[in-house]
């Protein structure tokens, strides 16, 4: 039985086309049909679902096609170790035209050449990526994540925040932003309150007098004050967010009332009470 011809062709990034790889493989004689690609994956890593799905089509007699060993791999053992499953199963190896012979000892000590180049190539740009990224650094051009909003952005939205003209749903839809961003923005803008110890960050932790702050005038004046190991139960389960704040609020306003058997509110309320608050509810 005649032998047939698979192609695998490889990029490393999203952004090179196979175009050159495709025409080299369909002038050595290779079915476009039969052609296994990787798009966007190293060649030091021998796991590639294209390179999986060619050496599974191969079957005794047939011949694998690459324009290029480091189109194959780019390391050295990785290189030998497939030439050696090729081998076994019988399948010929074809680089760029030239079928490997295994039992031929030029043939494999050009191949063991072509493949230490290969990997030696790959070391080259990881080096220089590495070198390019520390100079980039070193010049300031390499920041990191820069921030969503610019310190006159966010300057702004509190601005606009504290005059109540705007909403935080509004405020993340007019800043193009999502709500967590606008939270923290309020959150950092918020002046510690007196008693209070600033965190890590420079801010405030939560009291009562900024969880009060945050919720409507409403909410404000209908629940009395509760006491500071309150608050910081509060805070932690929220975790801060305004908008849980003001839901929690409304949900123990009950327990804050006059009417209620306890005028007061302490910590160990609010934690007994965290098992059946529905946060989503209003």
């Amino acid at each position: 039985m005649v032998g047939i011809e698979i192609g695998y062709a490889r990029v490393s990034t999203s952004g090179q086309d196979l175009t050159a790889q495709r025409d080299a493989l369909g002038a050595l004689g290779v079915d476009a049909e039969r052609v296994y690609i990787d798009h966007g994956l190293t060649g030091t890593n021998r796991d590639r679902p294209g390179l999986r799905e060619a050496l599974a089509a191969c079957r005794a007699g047939d011949t694998l096609v690459v324009s290029k060993l480091d189109r194959l791999a780019r390391s050295l053992p990785d290189a030998r170790d497939i030439a050696d499953e090729l081998t076994r199963r019988e399948v010929k190896l074809s680089l760029g035209g030239s079928v490997h012979d295994p039992t031929d000892p030029v043939g494999r000590l050009l191949f063991n050449v072509l493949a230490m180049v290969a990997e030696f190539e790959s070391d080259l740009i990881r080096m220089r990526t590495r070198e390019g990224l520390a100079v980039a650094k070193a010049k300031g051009r390499l920041r990191g994540r820069q921030p969503k909003l610019s310190p006159r952005q966010e300057a702004h939205l509190v601005e606009l925040y504290r005059g109540g003209d705007k909403s935080p749903a509004e405020l993340a839809e007019l800043f193009g932003v999502g709500r967590s961003t606008v939270y923290r923005a309020i959150q950092r803008a918020l002046p510690p309150q007196p008693g209070e110890k600033a965190d890590a960050a420079g801010t405030g932790s939560t009291s009562c007098s900024t969880i009060h702050a945050s919720t409507s005038s409403t909410t404000r004046t209908s629940t009395p004050p509760c006491t500071d190991p309150a608050a910081a139960t509060i805070a932690r389960l929220t975790g801060g967010n305004f908008r849980l704040i003001q839901r929690l609020f409304a949900q123990i306003a009950a327990a804050c009332s006059p009417s209620t058997t306890s005028a007061s509110m302490t910590a160990d309320v609010v934690e007994a009470a965290s098992s059946t608050l529905v946060l989503g509810a209003t």
